[in-house]
């Protein structure tokens, strides 16, 4: 103040500067890679959104997604979640539509039961996977969208999981966890950029979906909790995931379609899906399952570049006796694997079923399963490979593969019954139903659909 009245031209000067930081800060921005860009803004605060960890958010989040909405025809809107804690339940998203978390952000699942509306078990699986009965709506959740991104500089989205985990070890649930994204019969999906962390149950689980894009997300689970898994496509086509970091305390991955009798008649395979770059700790469980439930069928997976350290299994084919559908035409190579139980695993006896009335007659149809280019350390088998008695899988390959084994190895290393197929510069050597030969285990060369998305740089204020 004394400085103003002794210099004018020095108050000028300093209240100049100070209005420019102000403007500057109102006017910064944040710039984003994404598929589409929004005409249309908002920020969750203008339709009462509080972030101090405690006041529900769950009417804020639909406000503002009804309100823009109407942009759609106009190219969609944006919703910016700004820095604090916003605690939520479950809410819809509405097509033309970015969510977009700013790094400072964090959704915090409401722990009220409430806020979770009960929605139907998915019709390719009959009932939920906790209980028979129906079960919870997602925390961000949609049906019949088309064109969504959910994004963020690195922003969070914490299920608060334990309390979740403590109902379902007890016994105390009567419907099936909810998950923390799901979106089902929807088309031009983006899902990037995220943490994840503390999921009640499945993580990240787009179903009958179509022109998939998930990249750059961190998921954290501990790793005795139960079924959190990473990011489970489940019947869906064209469908990309790359650049993720996975610690779970089920697998990273899990490719899926459905269940028994009720994913035979649904008839939705998982088609054209690309996995790369993909980084998993999950010592329980696989860095990528097939299956359990992949009754609708699944074809034509490429994985390649994936890293596992402290893990049970590499890709691991889960089916049984009832699941009827196939997993076939799965490539993959280049995995550098660190401390693993198994480097391949195939179960032809993973038991549970909806119910009692699955067909016993319905058999998978395993074949042309492709692996290349395979280095583990420290590992206790190298291979568990369990067909079904009269339903053999068919079609193994395996090549340039080294394994190294763990001070304390199981003195069989490759146990392998009702399976077929050839191997070729394997260490140690296979067992006698994948004998040597001289070979080159596939990989496709063309390009799947997905791999042509383009990017756009978008903006939203910072």
């Amino acid at each position: 103040m004394d400085l103003c009245f002794s210099s004018g031209r020095v108050c000028i000067i300093l209240f100049s500067y100070l209005l420019i930081c102000s403007y500057a800060r109102s006017t910064k921005t944040i710039h984003y890679p994404a598929r589409d860009c929004r005409k249309h803004s908002a920020v969750l605060t203008d339709f009462g959104g509080v972030g101090d960890g405690k006041t529900s958010n769950t009417k804020a989040f639909k406000s503002a997604i009804a309100n823009l909405s109407v942009y759609a025809p106009q190219g969609g809107a944006q919703l910016i979640v700004p820095a604090g804690k916003w605690l939520t339940g479950s809410f819809n998203l509405t097509s033309h539509f970015t969510l977009f978390l700013h790094k400072d952000a964090v959704l915090l699942a409401s722990q009220d039961e409430a806020e979770w509306p009960i929605i139907p078990p998915l019709p390719s699986y009959g009932q939920g996977r906790d209980a028979a009965g129906g079960r919870f709506s997602s925390l961000i959740f949609g049906t019949n969208l088309k064109d969504v991104v959910i994004t963020g500089n690195n922003g969070t989205i914490d299920g608060q999981g334990a309390s979740w985990w403590e109902k379902f070890h007890k016994g105390k649930l009567n419907l099936t966890r909810p998950y923390l994204i799901e979106l089902l019969y929807s088309h031009k999906i983006q899902i990037s950029n995220l943490t994840l962390i503390n999921s009640p149950s499945w993580n990240v689980h787009p179903t009958y979906c179509s022109d998939v894009l998930i990249q750059g997300l961190t998921i954290l689970a501990p790793i005795d909790s139960p079924n959190t898994d990473g990011i489970n496509p489940d019947s869906c086509m064209n469908t990309r995931i790359e650049d993720c970091f996975i610690v779970s305390g089920d697998d990273c991955i899990a490719v899926k379609s459905g269940w028994d009798q009720y994913g035979i008649k649904f008839g939705m395979p998982t088609k054209h899906l690309v996995i790369r770059r993909l980084t998993c700790i999950s010592p329980d469980s696989a860095t990528i399952a097939l299956g359990s439930e992949m009754s609708g069928g699944i074809q034509d997976v490429r994985a390649e570049d994936i890293t596992a350290i402290n893990t049970q299994s590499g890709v691991r084919i889960k089916t049984a006796i009832g699941r009827g559908g196939y997993v076939k035409d799965i490539f993959v190579r280049r995995m550098n694997f660190k401390t693993m139980k198994y480097v391949f695993w195939m179960t032809g006896s993973y038991g549970s079923h909806p119910g009692t009335g699955y067909d016993p007659n319905a058999l998978p149809n395993i074949t042309g399963i492709n692996y290349h280019d395979i280095v583990a350390e420290n590992v206790t088998y190298s291979a568990r490979l369990d067909g079904i008695k009269n339903d053999p899988f068919t079609g193994i390959c395996i090549s340039n593969v080294s394994i190294t084994l763990t001070e304390k190895p199981k003195e069989l290393q490759w146990n392998c019954t009702d399976i077929q197929g050839v191997t070729s510069n394997v260490s140690p050597k296979p067992c006698s139903l994948l004998p040597a030969k001289s070979i080159t285990c596939p990989y496709p060369q063309d390009v799947l659909p997905i791999d042509n998305v383009k990017m756009k740089i978008c903006s939203a204020p910072g």
